[in-house]
């Protein structure tokens, strides 16, 4: 992927509060497992400087996806993926290849 690809990621994940990667969060990691195509926990509420982690364990690939796109987590079997959060606010996410698959990151303060 090209660096400007990469800069405009990061810059929508900014405008969300959100950040993806593999560097040290400061505050607390939330670790949410896929598994029969589903979030568990669906709904996790975390402090800004939290890391989430999705740790797929399922055969097929999954993504987290905000509701708008702005943003979205991609795991192939038995990968994992995270971001850190940066800013309060409530995000609806999916999975882009099976949008049955319903989660919810609530940041506070």
């Amino acid at each position: 992927m090209a660096r400007e690809n990469f800069t405009g990621i990061f810059l929508a994940l900014a405008a969300l509060g959100l950040t993806v990667g593999g560097g040290l969060a400061a505050g607390q990691s939330h670790r949410i497992v896929i598994k029969a195509a589903s979030y568990d926990p669906a709904q996790v509420r975390v402090h800004i400087g939290d890391q989430i982690e999705w740790d797929n364990q399922d055969i097929v690939a999954h993504t987290a996806t905000v509701a708008n796109k702005a943003w979205e987590v991609v795991m192939g079997p038995g990968r994992s993926g995270r971001i850190v959060a940066q800013s309060p606010g409530r995000f609806d996410y999916i999975c882009r290849y099976h949008p049955n698959m319903k989660g919810e990151i609530i940041v506070e303060p």
